[in-house]
């Protein structure tokens, strides 16, 4: 049975994010949230392996207590469990400490239940940066592929993925040996529609919460000790005009 990790994000349901001057981290306040929707699709693509293959999926998510919403509307699409890392000594992480912070959170789940895949979407649609998914197989030294767009095929056996990257003008197909960590397109699938008793069970679970005490986190690393970038400023770049 395979033990599947997905990591998914709570980010602004906008693109005019403003940010504290002062601690040069994301104002959340008066903004609604949304789960990242890169990680939608990473999200139903580790439900419909799970489906094909059998195994369980575990969400993953480091941000503020508000992201249980999140989470919970990821259960509702098939998932098994749901973990959030939250505490105030993550805040201002930037992909650096964040990708630590998450490996080791997998690192104990791995310990925990084994881990054959980690799944991430693309990038995140604050940050775009697209760092976070490589820095967590860099840092657990987990087979790397990345811009995947479809799983060919899993060999439970050989212990083996075989998938679809998109690379510019071209296509590849990889195999790689498990434990395995895939970012994953938009265009990989169409999410799912989480059907109303599944809303409803989710509502009523409760995500494990785990914070840096129990995850026995360095707090050099994470945080804004633990964050060698900061951000001067963000902005959504002008609409462009229309063109005869």
């Amino acid at each position: 049975m395979l033990q599947i990790v997905v990591c998914m994000k709570q980010v602004p349901d906008t693109t005019q994010v403003r940010i504290d001057p002062e601690t040069n981290t994301l104002i959340r306040e008066g903004v609604p949230s949304i789960i990242n929707p890169f990680d939608v699709s990473a999200i139903e693509e580790g439900i419909r392996i799970k489906e094909r293959y059998g195994g369980e999926v575990t969400l993953l998510c480091q941000g503020p207590p508000t992201a249980v919403g999140e989470l919970q509307k990821g259960l509702a699409f098939g998932a098994d469990r749901a973990i959030l890392l939250s505490d105030m000594a993550m805040r201002g992480s930037d992909t650096l400490a964040t990708s630590y912070i998450l490996s080791t959170a997998i690192q104990k789940i791995w310990a925990e239940h084994g881990l054959d895949l980690v799944l991430c979407g693309k990038q995140t649609i604050d940050g775009d940066t697209a760092q976070v998914g490589p820095g967590i197989a860099t840092r657990l030294g987990l087979s790397q592929l990345t811009y995947v767009d479809k799983v060919v095929n899993i060999d439970l056996e050989k212990r083996k993925i075989q998938v679809r990257r998109r690379l510019e003008g071209a296509t590849a197909i990889i195999e790689a040996p498990m434990p395995a960590l895939l970012t994953v397109l938009k265009e990989a699938n169409t999410p799912r529609y989480a059907s109303l008793p599944s809303l409803i069970n989710s509502l009523r679970t409760q995500p494990v919460l785990w914070n840096a005490a129990a995850l026995d986190l360095d707090s050099v690393q994470m945080g804004l000790k633990g964050s060698p970038t900061s951000v001067r400023r963000i902005f959504a770049p002008p609409e462009r005009s229309g063109v005869k």
